[in-house]
């Protein structure tokens, strides 16, 4: 049996009005995005103005859920298990904030290519997180 990737409870994902789709689509694991259509700017995390010109014409898109990690930190003393916290870079082009899972820490290296897995938690949001390919 898996064990469910636990977070902090205070940072447990707390969906807010017009995040349902979102939370929705990671329940089918799916990762969406935005991408504003008055400048064409791609952003995570979605949201309903477009923070690069402040628009509300954005739509909902879906990541092809591979990247590249842009860099990344792995932290040993915060807690009883060590894990990797970095930024990817999905194929879209837009930057996501993210934990490198499913792999030898020691082994992570920027530019190294990356696919989505999500993680249960405690709740019943799924945490999007990658693994190397």
């Amino acid at each position: 049996m898996t064990t469910p990737y636990q977070l902090p409870k205070h940072a447990e994902p707390e969906p807010e009005p017009g995040d349902a789709r979102f939370f929705e689509a990671a329940k089918e694991g799916r990762l969406l995005y935005k991408r504003c259509r008055a400048c064409g700017q791609p952003h995570y995390y979605p949201r309903a103005y477009c923070p690069f010109c402040m628009s509300d014409e954005t739509d909902w898109c879906e990541a092809a859920g591979t990247g590249e990690i842009y860099t990344f930190s792995v932290t040993r003393r915060a807690g009883p298990v060590p894990y990797a916290i970095a930024y990817v870079t999905l194929d879209e082009g837009v930057k996501m904030m993210t934990n490198i899972v499913d792999c030898d820490l020691d082994d992570i290296r920027i530019g190294q290519r990356v696919r989505l897995v999500y993680k249960p938690t405690v709740g019943d949001i799924p945490i999007a997180c990658f693994t190397p390919v």
